[in-house]
């Protein structure tokens, strides 16, 4: 039953550290669509792909005391930092070994900001499109973020480089 809650709290430990919830989110959810098997389900949100599942875990993980939260106050907005904790270390013991390739994709996608990890996530939302017609949807529902056509060829890169280190 926790095996799914030991997915999360492994990716986190792999990552040593995730700053932000929203980058926590796409990191996820780009790993999902890289065929790595984690469960969460996500819907199209305002920031892009969005898991209430994820969230829950997440807050669960907390209360088990399996992963730290830290909050971090930036003036105009609260910033969230994830780590492992002791206790969550014992907890992986338990778990199966992930695949080798996510930790290399989790370095990639922790190197990006979040805002890059937004419009990749949502590119690959609608990843069942042709290319152009996926730069046209990122468009629509991401129009005030005004994402250049150099972002854009940079995601499409960043999506083809992770491809490499997909579970085929």
């Amino acid at each position: 039953m926790l095996q799914e809650h030991a997915k999360i709290v492994q990716f986190v430990a792999r990552a040593q550290e995730v700053t932000g919830r929203k980058k926590m989110q796409k990191m996820i959810y780009i790993a999902k669509k890289m065929n790595f098997p984690f469960a969460e389900k996500y819907e199209l949100h305002m920031y892009g792909p969005y898991s209430e599942e994820l969230t829950l875990r997440i807050e669960e993980l907390c209360e088990m005391g399996f992963l730290a939260e830290e909050c971090m106050d930036k003036g105009s907005y609260v910033q969230y930092k994830y780590n492992v904790t002791t206790e969550g270390n014992r907890f992986l013991e338990t778990a199966h070994t992930p695949p080798e390739t996510l930790g290399t994709c989790i370095d990639l996608m922790n190197g990006k900001s979040s805002r890059f990890l937004e419009l990749v996530s949502t590119l690959l939302y609608f990843d069942h499109l042709e290319k152009d017609e996926q730069i046209a949807k990122v468009h629509i529902v991401k129009n005030k973020l005004n994402f250049s056509e150099e972002e854009m060829t940079a995601a499409f890169d960043f999506i083809e480089e992770l491809q490499n280190y997909a579970i085929h």
